[in-house]
């Protein structure tokens, strides 16, 4: 009998396991990489194409900013132009510019960069999510160039950014995040002189690598990022490839559901953003990389995914320390494969899932003890033993999209029906999500 997860697209979605999930798929352009795309594009001197442009309702937020300030853009035949009017080109039709990011932590800490050089006064806001995530992060190295930001509770949006002329600085980062860096470096494009940037452990390196895309010369010395100001970007053509993040749902589904394999292609394969694989294979998933190239300094490829069975390593699987940034997104379904897997797995140094869009760890061990299943907790991650019979529960998402994709997955492992409340937040970076499902379940596995 063929098993579809039931979904109802207003406030919930019903998943029925255990099941089996097979085929091949594509999943949407890569948000983070949308993101800056359009901010850079929309600095450059003259109009860029971009194809492939994420169709999650955090990269529509940094285009609403965009367009608020003055900036235009078409989107026809999958492709969005972005009229882009150099690095002094933003304009306010009111002053203050009042900008919504929406649910969008990305937007609100990148364009903040750029904002801090305008000559204007911007109030950037978001909703009830946003408001409770920090932006003392950004808001210290901000200051350090010389702008002028006013925040709620001295570090929760909305934030209040009076425009200046900013100055290069040299600065540490004392969290390994890549909004931050990407913030800097973009504030850095309007400084006299050279801004560099490091932080603990490398994070993702989009920006790094799509800034020469635009014309502006990006230099790396050890740990150290550096960009000369001010810059004059040009136009350019940019392709994005598909999400890792988003990918990252099906991959794990295919590696712990038996009897599961799929094929999914044109997916961004940077190493900053692989690192769910490679704990998938650490685990026991077959993993092959195939059709790779390369598109403006990221690596690109398809995919295929299937398993025997995984097991954590003799004496348990730990994870923690330099690979914890380039897996943050994906801890939640790493989260849900560990209850599907021989052994035990632990989870450490993962503090930051707590100011994400929900309390992530709470979320994670409030869901999978619904389940029935058993998690231990710590401030900084969890640890779970497997594996687990989980049974169908009413889980409840808090709104976080992330959440919501990854105890989907969980429902098709647990018997009975699973459903997710809120389940509309997929929206947020992966609209198309239970659609994709929906063609994806083939049979009971029992």
């Amino acid at each position: 009998m063929c098993n579809m997860p039931q979904v109802a697209m207003s406030r919930s979605a019903k998943v029925k396991g255990p099941t089996t999930i097979k085929g091949s798929l594509s999943v949407p352009g890569d948000k983070s990489i949308s993101h800056r795309a359009a901010l850079l594009a929309s600095l450059a001197n003259g109009t860029s194409t971009i194809k492939g442009y994420s169709s999650g309702a955090d990269c529509a937020a940094t285009l609403d900013c965009l367009r608020r300030l003055g900036i235009t853009t078409e989107i026809g035949n999958g492709t969005l132009n972005i009229n882009g009017k150099g690095m002094t080109g933003y304009g306010a039709s009111i002053n203050p510019a009042i900008l919504d990011a929406a649910n969008s932590g990305s937007t609100m800490r990148m364009i903040s960069g750029v904002l801090a050089a305008q000559p204007f006064v911007s109030i950037i806001d978001g909703d009830a999510s946003l408001r409770r995530r920090p932006m003392n992060r950004i808001i210290e190295p901000l200051r350090l160039m010389g702008a002028e930001i006013v925040a709620r509770d001295t570090s929760f949006p909305p934030l209040t950014i009076t425009g200046t002329r900013l100055r290069s600085i040299e600065y540490s980062s004392p969290v390994a995040s890549a909004q931050v860096k990407s913030c800097v470096l973009l504030a850095g494009l309007f400084a006299q002189g050279r801004t560099r940037v490091r932080e603990p452990y490398q994070s993702r390196n989009h920006t790094e690598l799509m800034l020469p895309a635009f014309g502006v010369k990006v230099q790396q010395d050890d740990d150290w990022i550096s960009v000369e100001g001010p810059a004059e970007l040009l136009p350019a053509s940019y392709t994005v490839p598909g999400d890792m993040s988003s990918a990252a749902f099906f991959a794990a589904a295919a590696a712990m559901l038996p009897g599961s394999a799929l094929e999914i292609r044109d997916v961004n394969l940077n190493p900053t953003r692989t690192a769910l694989l490679e704990v998938l294979e650490q685990l026991g998933a077959k993993i092959e990389r195939t059709n790779l190239s390369t598109i403006g300094g990221e690596t690109n490829g398809t995919i295929s995914v299937s398993s025997d069975g995984l097991r954590a390593e003799t004496g348990g699987t730990m994870i923690r320390g330099r690979i914890i940034p380039k897996l943050i997104d994906e801890l939640p379904m790493l989260a849900v494969v560990a209850t599907q897997t021989e052994g035990r797995i632990e989870i450490r140094d993962a503090r930051e899932l707590r100011i994400k869009e929900s309390d992530r760890i709470r979320k994670i061990i409030d869901c999978i003890r619904a389940l029935g299943g058993r998690i231990e907790e710590f401030d900084d991650g969890f640890a779970i033993e497997g594996p687990q019979k989980l049974r169908g529960a009413r889980l409840d998402s808090a709104g976080d999209h992330r959440i919501a994709m990854a105890f989907s997955v969980a429902g098709l492992a647990a018997s009975g029906s699973t459903e997710i409340v809120d389940s509309e937040c997929v929206a947020v970076s992966f609209p198309e999500f239970y659609d994709v499902l929906k063609t994806l379940v083939v049979s009971d596995a029992a």
